[in-house]
């Protein structure tokens, strides 16, 4: 069962959610804490215009704080300007690629029910899973309503954050998102790292309990992942090394240039290629 489908029978109508881009023109922006608690009231007001329930925005507000810690790690990434071979051995390439073979062998039914379904590989699942988070080992320990809506009301990139902070609150609103959870810096949820908006258009139930979670289901959280690369042009049986027809979907999934060359790289290892 496919996470949107479930979240416009349990939370709110599509309609309310289906364009969001300059949502927050009247809310101001800043760029440092100041004038936050101003614009979470101003925030407040327009989502609840929009038809999202008082009671909803005033239980998420009420844990919501500016997150210096996410403003800092926004402002500082610093790896996506290594060299590949920088940036492999920051992220542990060859133990991932290790580490990786195992997970593929582990798990070799959860794989083939995927790439059946979604004509995906393990390889490129496996190096973004190792990549993004140790195969799930650490997530982030920052508060991702926090995070999102520090990001929404931080003047680098509001629209874009203002559209997941929406994704957020539908998560919230249908209880698939805790009002405590955490994750990355950026607000980023589950084993892969999906933002709000992913996991509402890309989510999916990938071990069949009828629910949805990135967090603590790898079966869910790798289906989901093979799930946003077909949604992205994958073409099944197709390569996915740079210059072959899988490469442009491996490049929505990060913009940086390294990251898209080292899930290409590890992923090609790990299959044996």
């Amino acid at each position: 069962m496919r996470l949107n489908k479930f979240l416009s029978a349990a939370f709110l109508t599509a309609a309310v959610f289906s364009t969001v881009t300059g949502v927050a023109a009247a809310a101001q922006c800043g760029n440092n804490s100041a004038g936050f608690d101003a614009w979470k009231q101003e925030f407040k007001s327009e989502a609840n215009a929009r038809g999202i329930s008082p009671k909803l925005l005033d239980k998420v507000f009420a844990g919501v704080n500016y997150n210096t810690a996410t403003i800092r790690a926004d402002r500082g990434q610093k790896s996506f300007k290594l060299s590949f071979d920088q940036f492999m051995q920051k992220r542990g390439g060859a133990t991932i690629i290790s580490r990786g073979k195992g997970m593929k062998k582990n798990n070799a039914a959860l794989f083939a029910k995927i790439e059946q379904r979604y004509g995906v590989p393990a390889g490129p699942l496996i190096a973004i899973w190792g990549m993004e988070t140790g195969f799930g080992s650490y997530m982030g320990n920052e508060h991702i309503l926090s995070a999102v809506a520090t990001l929404a009301y931080d003047c680098r990139r509001t629209e874009y954050f203002t559209d997941q902070f929406y994704a957020a609150l539908q998560l919230a609103g249908s209880g698939t998102l805790a009002m405590s959870a955490r994750g990355a810096a950026h607000g980023e949820i589950g084993q892969t790292q999906f933002l709000p908006r992913n996991v509402v258009k890309f989510g999916v139930d990938g071990d069949g309990d009828g629910r949805v979670d990135l967090v603590r289901s790898r079966a869910d959280a790798l289906a989901s992942t093979a799930n946003f690369l077909r949604g992205h042009g994958w073409q099944p049986g197709g390569g996915y090394q740079p210059g072959q027809a899988n490469y442009g979907a491996l490049q929505q999934w990060n913009a940086a240039t390294v990251y898209q060359q080292a899930i290409a790289h590890i992923g090609a290892r790990i299959d044996g290629e």
